[in-house]
């Protein structure tokens, strides 16, 4: 047990949230350490099954392509993965680490995040560089977390990546109300390449929706000289 995981065991005895799915009492320095107890964290497991070749969600009964991306004109990423369905437990997941801010509820979503790139094709870089999706300008001052920024930083860590702030975001609509075409619409043009990117690069983000955001994303890196952008979501809606 390192000096991060006691510190984490000690708040959590003098400051009990719980667990973040089941509400139990966590006692285990590993169970505080995610946030979520084990018999919780057994249950969220990612689905092995055949998946979408472009979006990444797990297909039904369809071949190869979901009806949403048989029915999509074009996306600009080459590929993503997307790990759990926006619901249920799953939803109590990231409503716990987003909005309540539970910082150590990333600690096991850092982990999967890094399960998802096994997913992706075998073609990835050995250590590939991962660029997590930017925030609306003004989130953090306004909200005091940003969930994607807190996900990096623990990725940060781990040596079998490279994390690199490639993009930012420039003013624009809450993407919320707005439709598939709309939310590419509002953030055409809106979201910008800092730097020249590598050939290829991973997008990281949590929720994946229509894909508009991965999509703009992946514009402006190609725009900016990547070959080949690949995606990791937490969840798909």
């Amino acid at each position: 047990m390192n000096f991060s995981h006691i510190l984490t065991f000690m708040r959590e005895l003098l400051f009990p949230a719980g667990c973040a799915v089941c509400n139990k009492t966590l006692l285990d320095a590993e169970d505080a350490w995610f946030g979520i107890c084990e018999d919780c964290r057994e249950t969220l497991t990612i689905d092995k099954d055949p998946r979408c070749e472009i979006c990444g969600r797990p297909l039904i009964s369809e071949i190869k392509l979901c009806l949403q991306c048989r029915s999509h004109e074009t996306h600009h990423f080459d590929r993503l993965i997307a790990l759990y369905p926006y619901t249920d437990k799953y939803r109590k997941l990231l409503m716990a680490f987003k909005f309540d801010k539970r910082v150590c509820v990333g600690n096991f979503l850092a982990e999967k995040l890094l399960e998802g790139l096994a997913l992706l094709p075998g073609e990835i870089s050995e250590i590939p560089v991962l660029t997590p999706v930017p925030p609306r300008p003004g989130k953090i001052k306004h909200t005091g977390f940003d969930q994607i920024e807190c996900l990096a930083r623990k990725l940060q860590k781990v040596k079998s990546v490279s994390i690199e702030r490639l993009l930012e975001r420039l003013p624009s609509k809450t993407q919320k109300e707005l439709g598939g075409k709309e939310r590419l619409a509002n953030l055409l043009n809106r979201i910008k390449c800092r730097r020249p990117p590598p050939k290829e690069v991973v997008l990281i983000d949590d929720v994946i929706t229509t894909g508009a955001t991965m999509d703009v994303c992946a514009i402006a890196l190609k725009n900016a000289g990547a070959e080949r952008v690949y995606g990791v979501c937490l969840f798909y809606d």
